[in-house]
C-alpha cells in the first residue's frame, strides 16, 4: 500500500508537465501541418514556419508554464490549467506584450505592476480552490489574477481603487461574466457580497485587514503579502477555523506594491 501511494504520488508530480509536453507538441504539430500543406516535397523544419502572432503568444504561454511554474513546484491543475489559457498579453499595454510572459512583473501605470508568473501561480495555488468558491480579490490591477481566477472559480469580485486601472480592466475583464469589478477601497473589502471562500491580496498592507478576517467565511483561505512599502514582505495564508485566525509563512522576500487607501 505505502509503494503505491508513492508510485501514485510521483506520477502526479510529472503530470503537468508531460501535459504541457503533449500539448507543445501536438500545437507545434498542427503548426507544421499548416504550415506544409499537402504537397510532395515533404515536411518543413519548424525554423521555416510562419507561426501567426497568437502561435508565438501560445509557445510563449507553455514555455511560461514548464520553466517558470511547473519547475518551481507548482502542480496544482486548476491553476496550470487556467494559466495556460490566460493571454497574458492581452494585460499589459501593446509594446509590452512581447516581454509579457518574461519571469518578472511589469509596470502597469499608476506606479502599478502585474505581478511575476510564478506569484500569480503560487498565490491562486494556496487559495486551494476546487471551483465552486466565491472569490474576493483586493487590487484589481491589469485584470490578469481576476482572470486567472475565473477560469477556476465560479464567481470574482474584484476591487480596484485607483480610477484608471478600474476603467482599463473592467473593459478586458468584460469577457468574463462571473467577473464584478468595482471602484471602491479595498482594505475593507465588499460587504455587500460578503462572506467569501477565499480572498487574495495583490498589493501589500503593513498588517491583515480585520474588515477582510470578517468577511471570509468559517474555514476560508486569504492569501495576501504584508510588511513595510519599498521593502520585501511576507506571503501569508490565513485560514479562519472555529472563529480562530491561523496564519502561516508561504515565503519570504516578496516585491508587492504597497496597498493604496485612496481613490485617485
Amino acid at each position: 500500500m505505502a509503494q503505491t501511494k508513492y508510485i501514485l504520488k510521483k506520477v502526479s508530480s510529472i503530470l503537468p508537465n508531460l501535459l504541457i509536453l503533449i500539448m507543445l507538441i501536438s500545437f507545434l504539430t498542427s503548426c507544421k501541418e499548416a504550415g506544409t500543406g499537402e504537397n510532395d516535397k515533404g515536411e518543413a523544419s519548424l525554423d521555416e514556419i510562419e507561426l501567426t502572432k497568437e502561435q508565438k503568444y501560445e509557445i510563449l504561454r507553455y514555455e511560461m508554464i514548464s520553466t517558470q511554474i511547473i519547475s518551481r513546484g507548482i502542480s496544482d491543475a486548476n491553476t496550470i490549467n487556467a494559466m495556460n489559457t490566460v493571454p497574458r498579453h492581452e494585460f499589459v499595454s501593446e509594446n509590452q506584450q512581447g516581454i509579457a510572459y518574461a519571469d518578472h512583473p511589469l509596470p502597469i501605470g499608476e506606479g502599478q505592476t502585474i505581478s511575476q508568473p510564478y506569484i500569480v501561480a503560487l498565490m491562486t495555488e494556496s487559495l486551494e480552490l476546487t471551483g465552486e468558491e466565491k472569490v474576493l480579490e483586493i487590487g484589481t490591477g491589469s485584470g490578469y489574477q481576476a482572470a486567472v481566477l475565473a477560469e477556476i472559480v465560479d464567481e470574482v469580485f474584484t476591487v480596484e481603487i485607483i480610477i484608471s486601472l478600474y476603467q482599463r480592466s473592467k473593459i478586458v475583464l468584460a469577457s468574463y461574466p462571473n467577473v464584478t469589478t468595482s471602484n471602491h477601497d479595498g482594505y475593507y473589502g465588499w460587504e455587500e457580497y460578503a462572506p467569501f471562500d477565499c480572498i487574495i491580496v495583490t498589493a501589500a498592507p503593513d498588517h491583515i485587514p480585520q474588515p477582510l478576517v470578517e468577511q471570509l467565511i468559517d474555514g476560508g483561505i486569504m492569501v495576501l503579502p504584508v510588511g513595510p512599502p519599498g521593502l520585501s514582505q511576507t506571503l501569508w495564508k490565513v485560514e479562519k477555523i472555529g472563529g480562530e485566525v491561523i496564519s502561516t509563512k508561504i515565503t519570504d522576500y516578496v516585491s508587492f506594491v504597497p496597498i493604496t487607501r485612496d481613490i485617485r
